[in-house]
C-alpha cells in the first residue's frame, strides 16, 4: 500500500456522519460560535498529538494490527487481546453498523420509502435490512482482493474530499449567508454560569473527538505498506491535517448559513445551513456528499478492522481462523466474522446508542496505546526509532490527560453506555483467561 492510500484511509475513517450532525449539539450547549471553533481546533490538535505518538510506535513496530501490537509489546498479551476484542466489537463493528444505518437514513432524502421507517417483520425495518445489505456489499468488495478494496477506498475518499471542497467553494461564491453569524453569540449565552459552561465544554469535546476518531487508521495496515517506517508517520499526519482543515471549513459554512440559535439542537446541521445558502438544490448536493462520506468511512473501517483480528489470529491458536487469507491476500474469515457482528449491532440498537457505546472504548484504548510511547521510552531507550514523536513528553501526556477528562464527562453524561463499554473490556479479559487456561 502506498502512502497516498494510507492517508486516504485516515481521511475516510475520520469523516463520517459526525461532522454533519454534532455541531448542533455543541450550539445548544455553548451558544457561542467562538467556543465551537475553539473546540474543533482543540480536537484537531489532540488528534495530531495522537497521530504523532502512533507514528513513533508504528515506525518502531511496522506490523498490521495498530494498538493491538503496541499494547501487546508494552503491557503483555492480555492487554493486546482485550484491545483486539474491543476492536472486534465496539472499535469497528459498532461504528460500521452506525455508519451504514446513517447512510441508508440519509438516502431517504432521495428514496422516500427509506425515510418512512416501515417495519417488515419482528421490529426489523426497511432501514435495518438495507443497512445489512450495505455491510455485506462492503465485505464482498474487500473480500475480492486487497488492491480492489484499496482502490475503492481511494475513489470514495477522493469523491468525499472533492464534494466537501465543492460545498466550501459554493458557499463562498454563491451562498446567501451572513458573515456576522460566525462571531455572534446567542442572547442566551450571557445567562450561562461559568461552571455550566465548563461542563458543556467538556461534554461537547466528546462529540468533537468522536468525529476525529480514525486518525490512527493507517497504523492498522502498516504491515501492507511499501515503506511503513517512512510512510506511516506521513500518512497519519497528512490525513489528520486534511481532516482538521475540512472540519473547520464545514463549520464556517454552517455558521455562515445559519445563526447559532438556528443550529442549536439540530441534527442535520448541514442540511439546515445549505437550505439557507443554496435552496433545495443545495440540500440535494449536501446529501450526496454526506452519503459518500459515510459510505467511505464504513468502507475504510471494513478494511482496517480485519487487520487487527488477523494479527490476533497469528498470536493465539484458538483464534487462528482470523489469520486465514485468500490467495488475493484478503483476510476472508476476519471480514466475514466482522460482518456477522456488525449485522447483530444493526438489528439490536439505534444509531445514537451504538455511537455512544463505541465512543468511550475508542478513547480508552487510544489513551492506553499513546501511553506506550512513554513506557517504551523508559524501558527501551536504545530501541531504534525511525520517527520520534514531536514535543515528547508533552505530546503523549497532554493527549492522555485530556482523554481522561473526556471519559469522565462521558461517564457522567452516558453512564449506561460507558458501563457497557467497561463490561466489554472485562469480557475480553475473561475470554483471554479462559483461552489461556485451555
Amino acid at each position: 500500500m502506498r502512502m497516498r492510500s494510507a492517508a486516504a484511509l485516515v481521511v475516510a475513517n475520520m469523516i463520517g456522519a459526525g461532522i454533519f450532525t454534532t455541531t448542533g449539539f455543541q450550539a445548544a450547549d455553548l451558544r457561542h460560535p467562538g467556543f465551537i471553533f475553539t473546540l474543533w481546533i482543540i480536537g484537531g490538535v489532540l488528534a495530531l498529538l495522537g497521530a504523532l505518538c502512533y507514528a513513533e510506535l508504528g515506525a518502531m513496530m511496522p506490523e498490521a494490527g495498530g494498538e493491538y501490537v503496541y499494547l501487546r509489546e508494552t503491557y503483555g498479551a492480555s492487554f493486546g487481546f482485550m484491545s483486539a476484542f474491543v476492536s472486534f466489537t465496539a472499535g469497528f463493528s459498532a461504528p460500521i453498523a452506525a455508519a451504514t444505518e446513517s447512510f441508508v437514513i440519509y438516502l431517504g432524502n432521495f428514496v422516500p420509502a427509506l425515510s418512512e421507517g416501515r417495519l417488515i417483520v419482528g421490529g426489523i425495518g426497511v432501514v435495518d435490512v438495507c443497512a445489512v445489505g450495505v455491510v455485506w456489499l462492503l465485505v464482498w468488495i474487500h473480500m475480492r482482493a486487497v488492491r480492489a478494496g484499496t482502490g475503492f477506498n481511494d475513489l470514495m475518499t477522493a469523491f468525499k474530499i472533492g464534494g466537501i471542497v465543492a460545498i466550501l467553494l459554493a458557499a463562498l461564491a454563491v451562498g446567501d449567508g451572513r458573515a456576522a453569524n460566525l462571531v455572534t453569540a446567542s442572547p442566551a449565552y450571557v445567562d450561562i454560569e461559568r461552571p455550566e459552561l465548563l461542563a458543556a465544554f467538556g461534554t461537547s469535546l466528546i462529540f468533537v473527538m468522536f468525529c476525529f476518531a480514525g486518525w490512527n487508521a493507517a497504523a492498522y495496515v502498516a504491515g501492507e505498506m511499501e515503506d511503513p517506517q517512512r510512510d506511516l508517520p506521513r500518512a497519519l499526519l497528512i490525513g489528520t491535517s486534511i481532516v482538521l482543515v475540512l472540519y473547520l471549513g464545514l463549520n464556517a459554512v454552517y455558521f455562515y448559513g445559519a445563526s447559532v440559535d438556528e443550529l442549536a439542537g439540530q441534527v442535520e446541521v448541514g442540511l439546515v445551513a445549505s437550505r439557507t445558502l443554496f435552496g433545495d438544490w443545495g440540500v440535494d448536493l449536501v446529501t450526496v456528499v454526506l452519503c459518500a462520506s459515510i459510505l467511505a468511512s464504513a468502507s475504510a473501517m471494513t478494511m482496517a478492522g480485519p487487520r487487527v483480528y488477523y494479527a490476533l489470529g497469528k498470536d493465539f491458536r484458538p483464534f487462528a481462523a482470523f489469520a486465514r487469507t485468500r490467495p488475493t491476500g484478503a483476510p476472508a474469515f476476519a471480514l466475514v466474522a466482522q460482518g456477522v457482528v456488525t449485522t447483530f449491532f444493526i438489528l439490536s440498537g439505534r444509531v445514537d446508542q451504538i455511537q455512544q457505546y463505541a465512543g468511550f472504548t475508542l478513547s480508552l484504548f487510544a489513551s492506553l496505546a499513546v501511553s506506550c510511547v512513554i513506557v517504551l521510552r523508559l524501558r527501551r531507550p536504545d530501541a531504534p526509532r525511525p520517527f520520534r514523536a514531536w514535543g515528547y513528553p508533552l505530546s503523549p501526556v497532554l493527549f492522555i490527560a485530556v482523554s481522561a477528562w473526556m471519559m469522565f464527562w462521558a461517564f457522567q453524561g452516558r453512564p449506561l453506555e460507558s458501563t457497557l463499554a467497561f463490561l466489554t473490556v472485562l469480557l475480553g479479559g475473561v475470554i483471554f483467561a479462559v483461552s489461556r487456561s485451555r
